[in-house]
């Protein structure tokens, strides 16, 4: 986006278009003479720059004539070398015709080696060619960018510039040795020697465009410098982890964020009372166990929201900022909030208000301010990451590895997808960065890697398989399930699963793992962060706080259960919310399986499968029932009439299930036949064959045994699933062996097959 102000341009601007005469004044504003059109301030996006060097003049081998010398007795050695993105080199361009460059650099990143005097090589990966103020000796000059050391002036240098393409060419610049580098050189008398030829080619990206009238500028623009349509905010940045006091058995923690707008449309950043700005949860997770302390990744802590304030117009991305902010971040910026402004309690409201899909949350305002301290004492932990001593002592955790996320939800990208569908961006809002932890009662911390944009922390979990639960793409956001299967000793193999929730607003209500007959499991775990305790206002049904409350396990003949209460029981209840992250773990005496796991889920919708591997795949998991799909709001807190909504389903129509006819038996003569039905809204298939020989037969769905049953000529398959649009594949084998029958596709909802 656009975004247009006035602006008032120096005097050394005007006078580029407008100079005055010696002994007269500057020309009025409605002046005939002055210039009239489109004035853009470019800087140098991207290019390379290649400099020829004869090695044997630079070395003091050869002559020292003015001109380069190009014969057999001369090396021309090639440096090359590419543009440091977003380079303030600024270019004026008046009606698409160039009108020269203003003074600023362009850092130069090495592409390959020479052999070059001492002093040029160790500088190698400092050089920058500047451009020198109007009425310096020389147009460009090569130089160190910290010291400022000067290696090479450039003479003779020629400008091009082509409007169609934004492309600038720099060619026959003439290297010269400067008096410094001659002097460096023990060779004084070396001081102007050319010693090779200097070209540049840029892409240029405009950074300020100014309408000219008669020389006055009318208004400007500054274009947008992000790479995605639509606003998209980021986690650019995790500088920090720091430490803010203890109560008890805990501490308080705090990570920076430096958010950055990588899309091409200015970001709302409405501060309270509106609700039209970006909320920011904090987390902390440890990776540790197992042979090399990377068999369990686990949440060991969360905050409540920071809330947004007053963009600042940095460019930390290096993205190329568009100078907007305020009440906007701009195209291309970026804003810092420190660890100590995540800390600060009076900032931080509650996740219970905020629909993590839609960014939706009550105006500070209104009877429900998000926000609200009133009617509660702070402590040293209150509402920063609560985290236990013991997650972190190190004594008790050796070779732990931790990893600090944080992520950015707002209403403005949500808002902008419903009306653009192709430029839905709130799906990359959290990052993660690796941390080392020192200290047992008391922390320090210090980060061991960059932060890893645009992914959640789960990502970090070493040789860990993951895949994602989206429910209803568009009308809720996703979650992550990431399992790991490891043989810790013989005939005993580890399962471990994590999900995570990134901003389904519905929240997960059970997880089942199918198991087959006669397999033996053990040493059943679950594990879930801690909750923040009650707090008056804090947007849960009757300020009672979330639940901290374990998973149940409910082992059955074909499957394990974990699963919290329904929503209908207790809408306070431990389920996995949004930004949070639940364990589920045991022991078994098989190895592992592809499979599917289900997923269940807490306010709304049908449970989902998830492939996973598991020690056998004999059962369909039989989860904990949900409530209704009718989309159902969050809870009214205690006089708090404003909930947060949940975005409303429109329930699809149940067409007949279509079967894909059935194809000609294969070799084994073995016919499959099957027919898709509903019983009490879940998904149900008949399936029928002939002829086989054998006592038992292995049922195929979606290329996975899901049981092996007697040979009696059919078998129904209970999915237990609701919903449209969702279809499976059937095969039926001698159980055992290769002699399979035909497949047999049944669709649920959706066109016919």
């Amino acid at each position: 986006m656009l975004k247009s102000k006035l602006i008032r341009f120096a005097l050394p601007l005007l006078l580029l278009f407008c100079p005055p005469k010696a002994g007269s004044k500057q020309k009025s504003a409605d002046s005939q003479d002055g210039a009239t059109g489109t004035l853009q301030k470019m800087i140098v996006e991207s290019g390379s720059i290649t400099m020829d060097v004869d090695l044997n003049r630079l070395n003091g081998t050869g002559g020292t004539t003015g001109t380069l010398e190009t014969g057999s007795s001369r090396i021309l050695s090639e440096l090359r070398f590419a543009i440091a993105a977003n380079s303030f080199f600024p270019i004026l361009v008046f009606n698409n015709a160039l009108r020269g460059p203003e003074p600023g650099s362009i850092a130069l990143i090495p592409q390959n080696s020479a052999t070059l005097p001492a002093a040029l090589s160790a500088s190698l990966n400092q050089l920058v060619l500047e451009k020198l103020a109007s009425g310096e000796p020389f147009d460009l000059a090569v130089r160190h960018a910290k010291t400022g050391f000067v290696f090479f002036n450039v003479e003779g240098n020629l400008y091009d510039y082509d409007a169609s393409a934004q492309l600038l060419s720099v060619q026959s610049g003439r290297l010269l040795i400067s008096k410094e580098f001659a002097n460096a050189l023990g060779r004084p008398s070396d001081a102007g020697s050319v010693v090779g030829k200097i070209s540049v080619g840029a892409t240029l990206q405009p950074i300020e465009i100014t309408q000219l009238l008669n020389g006055e500028p009318q208004s400007a623009v500054m274009p947008a410098v992000g790479t995605q349509p639509g606003p998209d905010v980021i986690v650019g940045n995790l500088p920090s982890l720091e430490q803010f006091g203890s109560a008890g058995t805990q501490v308080s923690l705090a990570v920076g964020t430096d958010s950055c707008n990588n899309g091409q449309v200015d970001l709302d950043w409405f501060a309270l009372p509106s609700n039209d700005h970006p909320v920011i949860p904090q987390n902390l997770y440890r990776m540790s166990g197992g042979a090399d302390n990377t068999e369990h990744f686990e949440q060991v802590g969360q905050s409540w929201l920071k809330h947004a304030f007053a963009a600042a117009s940095a460019d930390s991305c290096g993205f190329g900022c568009n100078g907007v902010n305020g009440t906007h971040l701009g195209s291309g910026c970026s804003d810092l909030y420190s660890a100590h402004l995540n800390a600060s309690q009076f900032g931080l409201g509650s996740r219970a208000w905020v629909n993590p899909f839609t960014g939706f949350f009550p105006r500070g305002d209104s009877q429900t301010p998000p926000n609200n301290h009133s009617g509660h004492v702070h402590n040293d932990v209150s509402h920063r990451i609560l985290v236990e001593v013991n997650d972190l002592n190190t004594t008790l955790n050796p070779g732990a590895t931790y990893f600090a996320e944080s992520q950015y939800v707002t209403p403005h990208e949500y808002s902008w997808c419903q009306t653009h569908h192709t430029q839905c961006n709130q799906y990359n809002n959290a990052s993660y960065r690796k941390f080392s932890v020192s200290g047992t009662t008391n922390f320090t911390f210090s980060p061991l890697a960059p932060t890893v944009r645009m992914q959640p922390a789960i990502s970090a979990w070493t040789a860990a398989t993951t895949n994602q639960i989206e429910p209803e793409p568009r009308i809720d956001g996703f979650g992550v399930l990431g399992y790991k299967v490891t043989n810790p000793s013989a005939g005993v193999w580890h399962y471990e699963y994590a999900v995570y929730n990134q901003n389904l607003d519905r929240a997960i209500q059970s997880f089942s793992v199918p198991l087959g007959p006669g397999i033996s499991v053990s040493n059943i775990g679950f594990h879930a962060p801690p909750q923040h305790p009650a707090w008056a206002h804090d947007g849960t049904v009757g300020d009672a706080g979330f639940s901290s409350t374990p998973w149940t396990p409910d082992q059955t003949a074909n499957s394990l259960t974990w699963a919290t209460e329904t929503f209908a029981q207790n809408p306070n209840a431990n389920a996995i919310r949004w930004g949070t992250l639940y364990n589920f773990r045991f022991d078994s005496d098989q190895p592992p399986q592809t499979t599917n796991a289900t997923v269940a889920f807490f306010k709304t919708g049908s449970p989902i499968t998830v492939q996973i591997q598991s020690p056998g795949s004999q059962g369909t998991p039989t989860p904990t029932p949900s409530p209704t799909p009718t989309p159902t709001p969050t809870p009214t807190p205690t006089a708090t009439p404003t909930p947060t909504p949940t975005p409303t389903m429109t329930p699809t129509p149940s067409p007949t299930p279509t079967v894909t006819p059935t194809p000609t038996p294969t070799p084994s003569g073995i016919t499959l036949t099957a027919s898709g039905r509903r019983v009490q809204g879940r998904h149900t298939v008949d399936l029928t064959w002939s002829p086989v020989t054998s006592a038992n037969i292995d049922i195929y769905r979606d290329g996975v045994v899901i049981a092996t049953v007697p040979n009696g000529g059919s078998y129904t398959d209970s999915i237990g699933v609701r919903g449209g649009n969702v279809r499976y594949t059937y095969k039926v084998c001698e159980a055992g062996t290769s002699n399979c029958s035909n497949e047999v596709t049944v669709r649920f909802g959706g066109p016919p097959l």
